[in-house]
Order: structure tokens, then sequence, then C-alpha cells
């Protein structure tokens, strides 16, 4: 088990090698992200109870969960055109999830 680990541990460190990114670096923004990423969604959330203007939580929101891509586009080097698909496409995803979560939460919001 041990050797196994260790296998992974030297492909997914050889990644920031071979493309110029720092897997650290990436983990750390993704996982550093995700109380802002909560906290704006439920910025927009109550702002939307309030009346008030959701468009700067959204954006933040928006920022937050894109930022380990935005590094990786940034930062990557010699990064194949379907790993810009996949990041595209889990953006794309994230976003109506996203959506979706915060509609349901403003009807939950409405009906109670």
């Amino acid at each position: 088990m041990a050797e196994m680990i260790e296998i992974v541990t030297s492909w997914f460190m050889g990644l920031g090698d071979k493309y110029g990114v720092n897997p650290i670096i990436f983990g750390s923004i993704y996982v550093g992200a995700i109380p802002f990423f909560t906290l704006s969604i439920a910025l927009v959330v109550k702002n939307y109870r309030r009346g008030k203007s959701i468009v700067i939580p959204s954006l933040c929101a928006t920022f937050f969960f894109i930022s380990a891509y935005v590094y990786l586009i940034i930062a990557g080097q010699n990064v194949p055109l379907w790993v810009y698909g996949v990041v595209i496409l889990m953006v794309v995803y994230g976003a109506y999830s996203t959506i979706l979560k915060v509609r349901a939460k403003i009807k939950d919001e409405k009906n109670q």
C-alpha cells in the first residue's frame, strides 16, 4: 500500500513539473476557496431576501469557483487542449449547479 501511495504522489507531483503548475498551490487555492465560495452564496441568498443587489456576491462566487482553474490557465505551460475543454465543462456545470442550488434556497425561503 505504501508503494502505491508513493507512485501516485510521484505521478501527481510530476504533473506539476510537466505542465508548470505547482499541485500544492493548485490544491490550496481549490480547497481554500471553498469557504469564500460558500460565504458568497450565502450573501447572494441574504441579499436576495432583503431586496438588495446580488451582483457583487454572484461575481465573487464565480471568481472563487474558478480561481484554481484561473491559476492553471495562467501558470500552466504545454497544457493539452482537452484539459481546457474539461475546465470549461466543469465551470459551466458548476455554474448551472450553483444556479439551481441558489434558486432552490430562494424558493425554500419564499415557502417559509
